[in-house]
């Protein structure tokens, strides 16, 4: 099976979204996703969409966690929304 996306939805200058860029980072390898980032500002979609709602993470385009994200809470949620693939690790 592909490795999921684990997209993460974040703007420059925003320090909730760079602390949840440092709590995925690790994440990732354990759970053998990829991580994609994505500038909201460099779209007037996405900033009607998720405004000051940011950071937001996706699994392969389903929102699983928005903020504030607290690590126990992230990795919960990226671990049930990725045993639905069968690629979590057991």
């Amino acid at each position: 099976m592909t490795p999921a996306v684990v997209t993460l939805y974040r703007r420059p200058a925003c320090g909730l979204c760079d602390e949840a860029e440092r709590l995925l980072g690790p994440l990732m390898a354990g759970l053998g996703a990829s991580l994609r980032t994505v500038d909201i500002s460099a779209s007037a979609d996405l900033l009607d969409r998720f405004g000051l709602a940011i950071p937001v993470v996706e699994v392969d385009g389903v929102e699983v966690a928005r903020a504030p994200l607290r690590r126990s809470a992230l990795e919960g949620a990226l671990g049930e929304a990725l045993s639905g693939r069968g690629d979590a690790p057991r």
